[in-house]
């Protein structure tokens, strides 16, 4: 039988720390967090493998996937989330994104559409007893602004872009990390808003699985 613990600490040795995390409150999260309990039960034992994790295998919208560790963790340290930050969770998935992100912020707000889903995420963050996730069903797109504003915003998926929708969520000094491109291979992108003003800087190559409630509309034949 395989010992997760010992495949979550090979997680970290091999994935994380290797790949430029040096956050050491990232890496004591990932550590304390049980990765297999946000999977499919026939998929446990490829839960710390270094690859996305198919959550529910549709068509369209409906496909997703749970982030490989490595991508996840650099794209949670380039948002620097201090102990007393409100966070937004977009397309949290089975929850694993948002019960890492309880040990690093003072408030997490999750947001997932797929309503399988979110009755999962709510079932795994109870079971770990994990108080500070507040998980609301609602379209991505949209995030949760009555929350808001957000000290940090991560987006668990490849965009093609983001929408303001997303941006105006973020508070004065807030960072929003999004996987952005038409493509499989991306690039990271962290935003950070100054006033009125946001500036955006890419950060590292990605290929990450896109969120395809985010993609551009068809706009059809111009004539």
């Amino acid at each position: 039988m395989l010992d997760y613990s010992v495949a979550r600490e090979n997680m970290i040795e091999s994935q994380v720390r290797p790949n430029g995390i040096t956050d050491r409150r990232l890496i004591d999260a990932m550590a304390a967090v049980p990765r297999e309990q946000f999977v499919p039960a026939h998929l446990k034992p490829l839960a710390y493998m270094d690859e996305d994790i198919t959550l529910v295998a549709g068509e369209g919208n409906s496909r997703r996937y749970l982030l490989e560790p490595m991508a996840y963790a650099r794209m949670v340290q380039a948002a620097r989330i201090a102990p007393g930050d409100l966070v937004l969770d977009i397309g949290a998935g089975s929850g694993y994104s948002s019960a890492v992100l309880s040990h690093l912020a003072q408030m997490v707000v999750a947001v997932e559409s797929d309503e399988g889903l979110a009755k999962a995420a709510n079932e795994n963050l109870l079971r770990l007893e994990i108080a500070n996730v507040a998980l609301v069903e609602a379209p991505l797109k949209t995030g949760y602004a009555s929350e808001g504003p957000y000290n940090a915003i991560i987006i668990n998926g490849r965009v093609e872009e983001v929408p303001s929708t997303l941006l105006d969520q973020l508070a004065d000094g807030g960072r929003l990390v999004a996987v952005v491109g038409a493509t499989d291979m991306a690039r990271a992108r962290v935003f950070t808003r100054s006033g009125n003003q946001i500036a955006e800087r890419d950060v590292f190559d990605a290929s990450i699985p896109a969120l395809a409630e985010f993609d551009r509309p068809n706009p059809g034949f111009i004539f």
